[in-house]
């Protein structure tokens, strides 16, 4: 199974492209008559491009607005405002027949590798399911060999299409919603937290066969974990977000060696190091405070009530992700800057 080569396709060119997303879920009072009295900015004003052919992580703390980005990509949520296309048509907009063929270029993979899985059908089923959708992706009779091509590539055996669920590890579960992702030839995959819910050692064969499939169809990540380790042996690029915003992106070499915003530092600096020598030597950053309620996040830039570089400008005018001459990747503090002797 090949994912069909196009000349018009050039590796590091842009496929997908986030313009001030925004998603703010509100809060009602009331319960005959209600009112609305907020809203929690779950996702406000995310910018980025994802290249054909690279994986971008985006990491953060729990509650940051990770997933709801996922959801919003995926059209499961819709924006409150802003704009993503993919190969230049608008996601937001499309509806009907053009949004089933958006959706088909985009998939999913799934937290859950068992939540994810209707355990009531088997694991053909399972897989075979978008050809129902879209019965122009498997030609009438073909649904069975199709099924048993991708459960081979991704490393399970194909005489297990009777199957259930439940009759499979955690590790060969997310093989099957990896499997079921592959299943219409998507250019872009988005891949909500994949490996959070396995072992270690499962963690990295899930990894590899990641990377195995993207070299051979071309594919396209959106990466979002809270494991930076992770992270950084999968992406190309990592975007760093807190309470709602993008506060930092670049490289993996620019976030893991050369980090400037305060956050981005300071989760660098929690990550466990095996070394019991270098682990005696290291300068761990310790945040006071708790991180702020997204229905009512701080004035300014939104991680000052915790930063310790923080003054008076930081609560007035709000930074945002711009390129500065002492490191090129952009950054959204005032005061960005590399940690001497990080």
């Amino acid at each position: 199974m090949t994912a069909p080569a196009s000349p018009t396709k050039v590796r590091g060119e842009t496929i997908l492209s986030v313009d001030n997303l925004v998603k703010h879920f509100p809060i009602s009072r009331g319960v005959l008559f209600q009112k609305q009295i907020g809203a929690v900015k779950a996702v406000d004003g995310v910018s980025f491009e994802l290249r054909r052919g690279e994986t971008l992580g985006v990491v953060g703390e729990s509650g940051c607005g990770k997933s709801t980005l996922a959801r919003l990509l995926m059209r499961l949520e819709t924006p409150t405002s802003g704009r993503a296309t993919l190969e230049g048509r608008d996601l937001f907009k499309a509806s009907g027949s053009e949004l089933r063929r958006l959706r088909r270029n985009m998939q999913m993979v799934m937290q859950d590798p068992y939540t994810s899985l209707n355990p009531r059908m088997t694991v053909g089923d399972i897989i075979g399911e978008p050809f129902e959708i879209h019965p122009d992706a498997a030609p009438k009779g073909s649904k069975r060999q199709r099924v048993q091509e991708l459960l081979d590539v991704v490393g399970l055996n194909p005489e297990h299409v009777n199957r259930y669920p439940h009759q499979f590890s955690g590790g060969q579960r997310q093989r099957i919603g990896i499997a079921r992702a592959l299943a219409l030839r998507p250019e872009v995959i988005v891949c909500d937290e994949p490996v959070s819910a396995l072992d270690v050692s499962i963690q990295a064969q899930v990894i590899n066969l990641l990377e195995q499939l993207q070299d051979e169809f071309g594919l396209s990540y959106i990466f979002i974990a809270h494991d930076l380790s992770v992270v950084r042996h999968i992406s190309d690029r990592v975007a760093v977000m807190y309470l709602g915003k993008i506060v930092e992106i670049g490289t993996e070499e620019e976030i893991y060696e050369r980090a400037t915003h305060p956050y981005t530092q300071a989760l660098l600096s929690a990550v466990p190091v095996p070394d019991p020598d270098a682990r005696e030597d290291r300068n761990i950053i310790r945040l006071t405070g708790d991180v702020p309620s997204p229905a009512d996040p701080p004035s300014g830039c939104r991680f000052r009530t915790r930063c310790w570089k923080a003054q008076e400008v930081c609560a007035t005018q709000e930074p945002h992700t711009v390129r500065r001459a002492a490191d090129p990747h952009p950054s959204a503090c005032h005061f960005a800057e590399v940690r001497p002797g990080a």
